[in-house]
């Protein structure tokens, strides 16, 4: 069998940014997650509850499902890392993950108008997002071995721009083709295609099954094009993976860089995961927007993170990732603060005439440099891990990373839960991102700009 050449792997390793990237544009923040807090908001509102509580219960279901499926994945993330480390195989774990979002993402069809069945679809929900994030610890694994120091924040912020122009067509897609508007036609006036029902939403449920048969197509190329290298395979056992676990942790102690940048990163891209998972549901609730707009408002958005991730990529490799995750971490406290501060009604405690289209261009700004920002961040992060990592272990490395980024994955869920519990507000209940994002940043003070990596 000819040997594959770099290039190749390169764009089969991008391909999982492209193939993956649905999940979180389609159904966590610009979709189905809107769809089911419409769903679930309307089911307690025939329930009993007014419409201020109804919203408030919505966005709190929406945040103890986020919350579960973060504890689970934050207790998987590291262990699992050690045992691919421990095999030296990273490809089977990723098939078997991939399946799982296949299936998850699917079942989504089923998601009924009435809220019926509404725990059981994040049930399925939840398996679907297990999968994408485990199968992206190994994902990011991969990655030292694609390029030197200076070459890899390019390529990790290739990829995202890559995965987020994925996610940008498949939302298109959605909106043109099966999206429905309240009068029952798509963004363009014609009906849901292959003749599904818009009087009991399929076009909308139909993002399920959309995005896993999009993530079988374009995971293709991955499969093709990147292989385990077989002279690092060997036979591990669970009991070497966790002694190879608990050697890694004990050693952050001495690497105090990176121990910090693992705690800076734990929270920042904690409260960027917040954003993503309520921002959708913000604009359905607080902003009472239909699915369409937050759809246009999720092409701009994600249309500024390819972009703003592919600068972020050329920044990095001209100052290096530190001082671009200080600047993005700053701009998105701003971001936080302007949403929690303003409604239909007001902006900063400012009265709006009755009908004011001030919020929707406010929410739109804000969504550009969430998107952007958000997609300079992810990238970066990435590349600072590479200089933190080291190469004998480096999915066991990565595995840390992950448990970084989901350690408190259910942090941001669940505080916006009781925050928007307390106050009886889906507006204020997103107030907890912004203290995140500050614990984030004065983390990062003790990050070494090129990392501590082992020798």
């Amino acid at each position: 069998m000819a040997e594959i050449s770099r290039r190749k792997r390169i764009w089969g390793w991008w391909f999982f940014d492209w193939a993956s990237q649905p999940y979180h544009t389609l159904l966590v923040t610009f979709v189905f997650g809107p769809y089911f807090a419409g769903v679930a908001a309307e089911f307690y509102l025939n329930s009993g509850l007014d419409a201020q509580a109804a919203d408030a219960k919505a966005q709190t279901t929406w945040a103890n499902c986020m919350t579960i499926v973060g504890l689970i994945i934050a207790f998987g993330a590291p262990l699992l890392g050690a045992m691919a480390d421990v095999s030296g195989r990273r490809i089977p774990w990723i098939f078997a993950f991939s399946v799982m979002y296949a299936v998850g993402s699917a079942a989504l069809w089923y998601t009924l108008p009435d809220g019926s069945n509404m725990w059981l679809m994040l049930s399925a929900f939840g398996l679907g997002f297990v999968g994408a994030e485990y199968a992206l610890i190994f994902i990011n694994s991969q990655l030292p071995d694609l390029g030197d120091d200076h070459e890899v924040g390019e390529i990790s912020g290739s990829g995202f721009a890559f995965g987020y122009f994925g996610g940008l067509v498949s939302l298109a897609i959605m909106l043109v083709l099966f999206v429905e508007q309240p009068n029952g036609r798509t963004l363009i006036g014609m009906e849901p295609i292959f003749g599904l029902d818009a009087t009991t939403r399929e076009g909308t449920r139909f993002v399920g099954p959309f995005t896993a048969g999009w993530f079988i197509l374009f995971m293709v190329p991955y499969f093709l094009w990147v292989r385990d290298d077989p002279k690092t395979e060997k036979q591990g056992n669970v009991g070497e993976a966790l002694q190879l676990l608990g050697k890694s942790v004990a050693a952050l102690r001495h690497r105090i860089s990176l121990a910090t940048f693992l705690g800076a990163s734990m929270f920042y891209r904690d409260a960027l995961n917040g954003l993503y998972t309520f921002g959708g549901v913000y604009a359905r609730l607080v902003l009472e927007w239909d699915l369409i707009k937050i759809g246009v408002f999720g092409i701009v958005s994600v249309l500024a993170s390819a972009v703003f991730a592919w600068i972020g990529g050329k920044l990095d490799r001209k100052y290096g990732p530190k001082p671009v995750i200080l600047v993005a971490i700053w701009v998105l406290i701003l971001v936080c603060i302007t949403v929690v501060g303003m409604d239909r009604t007001q902006i900063f405690g400012i009265a709006l005439p009755q009908g004011s289209g001030l919020p929707d261009m406010v929410f739109f700004g804000c969504g550009i440099l969430i998107g952007g920002m958000g997609g300079i961040l992810q990238s970066c992060s990435r590349s600072m891990m590479v200089r933190h990592t080291d190469p004998a272990t480096p999915v066991e490395s990565f595995g840390l990373y992950g448990l970084s980024g989901r350690a408190t994955a259910f942090a941001a869920p669940l505080l916006i839960g009781i925050a928007t519990t307390v106050t009886g507000n889906a507006r204020l209940g997103v107030s907890p991102i912004i203290l995140l994002f500050i614990l984030g940043l004065f983390l990062m003070r003790w990050v070494k700009p090129e990392g501590d990596q082992s020798k």
